[in-house]
């Protein structure tokens, strides 16, 4: 697993998000593969649901396997991703997707956090 060991999985997924560059996402399962623990998705979401506020912890740019914002019942929460992420030059299709081969990031090989391009969602 990426970080220290005394480090929990929120405080793994949150060093691991600050380190997506502006105008790229990763995915919940991207981050959860890269983290060492392919089944935690979810909690990678409820990571950043409850992450400390104010916080520095870029995220909007965090987004589902489809490219697209997953924010049950969208509102203004997801409205405010979207417009945080097109302010970025992330640009969204007609189905409310962004192109994932052009704008997922990868972290550098052998930069302690998993394998490049692992096709996870």
């Amino acid at each position: 697993m990426a970080g220290g060991r005394n480090e929990t999985f929120y405080e793994q997924v949150y060093a691991f998000v600050r380190r997506v560059p502006p105008g790229s996402v990763v995915t919940y399962g991207q981050v959860a593969v890269e983290l060492g623990a392919p089944a935690a998705a979810r909690a990678v979401g409820y990571a950043l649901h409850f992450m400390p506020k104010p916080s520095d912890i870029p995220w909007w740019r965090v987004i589902n396997a489809r490219g697209a914002i997953s924010y049950k019942g969208r509102g203004s929460s997801a409205d405010q991703q979207r417009t945080m992420l097109e302010d970025e030059g992330i640009v969204f299709n007609a189905d409310d997707r962004v192109d994932l081969t052009r704008v997922r990031w990868w972290p550098p090989p052998g930069s302690g956090s998993g394998e490049q391009g692992t096709g996870c969602g």
